[in-house]
């Protein structure tokens, strides 16, 4: 088995901070944290609908004394109103929009009063690879209802920035972190070691949380009219994007597959080459295990964005689940050239190597994807895969270990490790992993065969 991890399934990942942060003094000796984040400047956000029911939740920061404040469009979606929670507990009405891109995915609120603490805006175009970022949102997890609304816990994260380019929109660079955001991060900073902020916290995911930079939003703070959230709602009626994120919320947050295929498909009879919403229909397909369909709508959506690497990424993994080990090696490679610190993209690519009997070549994807994330433990399963197929065997169990250590524990694992125990004469331990093979296949013939040898074999 060569185990892939397939990407952008915008699934849940919360490594442990103290690790991330470890890795980005590693990478820069030199980082010294100033003052603590103003905290007072982060508000958890609730938005309503048309009957009085809470639609969901986000994060915002505000930028002004006057209560501007910066969060993402898609928080906003089919919102009536907008209650902004802070940290002590105060609650304030949003009286309004005062700018809003749905393409880039921000938006700019005026809360009701004035004199509020702010956070200080970086220069997201000084950003650099591996420079340190640290996340701030309130996880969706942890908002409760309590007496007289809603409550969240603030958390912060910490990492290093992977790369700055394009995604889905060419032309329009995005901030790849290591710095995990959780669901209800959206719309929260994201700080540079100054605790300045460079982004806005966006999509979360391994290797996909992605922040938009601050630079591209400043030129949207200072307007002065006021839009009404009916008033957006109404616009949003005609909107791809409102679509869009309608069918993001039913495919990701309820499970509903067909509901967000229609919904995408009424995004693409508007614009036929609305990137991202054909791309989550082929995310959609994948998920369903139609792949000849996701392959077709992943070779539209690079027909429109060739050098899209989330898209390059998954067609190889389409690709590699139909056999094409070929095609797959190919995508993989395109996609690390366009993002060159892709982990799971290296990670894939040195499990489709393995697959061609090409594992010395898989071996310096793997190490760089594990030097990245050390806790991605697909990545372990498949460099011990590469290590066994150079014989390096007291390499390939150790990578095997730590695999199962971080809850991998696939069946052709333990077929390794039952081969490595029975080269180096450790007929127990081999005898053990194929009781774990029968644990996990029962009628696993061979294992019933070779295990029945084995004992029979003993002094």
């Amino acid at each position: 088995m060569h185990a892939l991890k397939f990407q952008n399934d915008k699934a849940f990942r919360n490594c442990l901070w103290a690790l991330a942060l470890v890795a980005v003094l590693l990478l820069q000796p030199s980082v010294t944290l100033s003052h603590e984040v103003n905290k007072n400047a982060i508000v958890l956000l609730v938005t309503k609908g048309d009957k009085g029911q809470t639609l969901g939740t986000g994060t915002g920061f505000i930028v002004k004394p006057d209560g501007t404040l910066i969060t993402n469009y898609h928080v906003l979606v089919d919102a009536l109103s907008v209650e902004a929670i802070f940290q002590n507990g105060d609650r304030v009405q949003v009286q309004g929009v005062v700018s809003v891109d749905r393409g880039r995915d921000f938006s700019i609120l005026k809360l009701e009063g004035d004199l509020y603490s702010t956070l200080e805006l970086g220069d997201s175009d000084t950003l650099k690879v591996y420079d340190y970022t640290s996340a701030l949102g309130y996880p969706s997890q942890s908002v409760q209802s309590e007496r007289g609304g809603m409550r969240g816990a603030l958390l912060q994260t910490y990492g290093f920035v992977l790369g700055i380019h394009p995604q889905a929109l060419p032309g329009f660079s995005f901030l790849y972190n290591t710095t995990p955001f959780q669901p209800g991060f959206s719309g929260g900073p994201l700080v540079d070691k100054d605790n300045k902020v460079v982004g806005v916290a966006t999509l979360e995911g391994r290797s996909i949380n992605l922040a938009l930079p601050i630079n591209h939003i400043k030129p949207h703070l200072n307007g002065q009219k006021l839009m009404a959230f009916q008033q957006l709602l109404t616009a949003d009626k005609l909107s791809k994007e409102a679509l869009y994120y309608r069918g993001n919320f039913a495919l990701y947050a309820l499970g509903e597959s067909d509901q967000a295929i229609d919904l995408y498909q009424r995004a693409l009879k508007i614009d036929p080459d609305f990137v991202l919403a054909r791309y989550d229909l082929a995310v959609t397909y994948r998920g369903l295990g139609e792949v000849d369909k996701a392959i077709a709508e992943y070779e539209k959506v690079l027909k429109i964005n060739p050098q899209f690497p989330e898209a390059l990424s998954n067609l190889g993994g389409q690709y590699f689940r139909k056999g094409d080990v070929k095609q797959a090696v190919a995508h993989f490679r395109r996609a690390i050239e366009v993002y060159p610190n892709f982990i799971q993209a290296l990670s894939n690519l040195g499990a489709a190597l393995n697959k061609q009997g090409e594992s010395k070549q898989a071996l310096p994807y793997l190490k760089k994807a594990l030097s990245l994330d050390p806790e991605f433990a697909i990545a372990y399963f498949n460099l011990g895969n590469a290590h066994f197929g150079v014989g390096n065997l007291d390499e390939a169990e150790k990578a095997f270990n730590t695999a199962i250590e971080k809850g991998v524990d696939f069946l052709s694992l333990h077929w390794k490790l039952h081969e490595i125990h029975l080269k180096k004469g450790r007929r127990s331990q081999a005898i053990a992993e194929l009781q774990i093979i029968l644990q996990m296949d029962p009628q696993h013939p061979d294992a019933q065969k070779k295990l029945q040898e084995l004992q029979s074999s003993q002094p």
